[in-house]
């Protein structure tokens, strides 16, 4: 709640099978209340990755041999998604720079877990509820 205070965009940074338990819907619709931009995880409970998108919340997944433990992450890490304002392509591959306390930066690749044309648009438009609104308008 600081953080969105502040209007701090934020990253989780995540396990395997990030969502898995969750209460559906509302867990995703929780972590965009709480101003969460993204979810970079090892990998994703399969209905929870789809309500991430449909609440306009990306989910990156790290690729084969990174985790938060190899890259040291401790939660006190800057996260940036290099260049998202350009677009994004179903399950492409995003360039994220983590700055790390001490000033080190270390470059990765992770892949979009946004997987299909339309949640692309979703995703484009905030989230599904105002992606049928803007559609409904025009």
């Amino acid at each position: 709640m600081e953080y969105k205070k502040r209007n701090n965009d934020l990253v989780v940074i995540a396990g395997k099978e990030y969502g898995t338990g969750s209460s559906r819907d509302w867990a995703a619709k929780g972590t965009k209340l709480l101003g969460i931009k993204a979810v970079l995880a090892e990998s994703f409970e399969r209905i929870h990755r789809s309500n991430l998108v449909g609440m306009g919340v990306l989910p990156l997944q790290f690729k084969e041999g990174f985790d938060r433990k190899k890259l040291k992450i401790t939660g006190a890490e800057l996260i940036t998604v290099v260049d998202i304002k350009k677009g994004i392509k179903p399950r492409a591959e995003v360039a994220c720079e983590i700055k790390y306390k001490d000033g080190t930066i270390k470059k990765i690749q992770a892949l979009s877990r946004i997987d299909t044309e339309n949640e692309i648009e979703y995703y484009k438009n905030g989230g599904i509820l105002q992606y049928v609104l803007r559609n409904m308008l025009n």
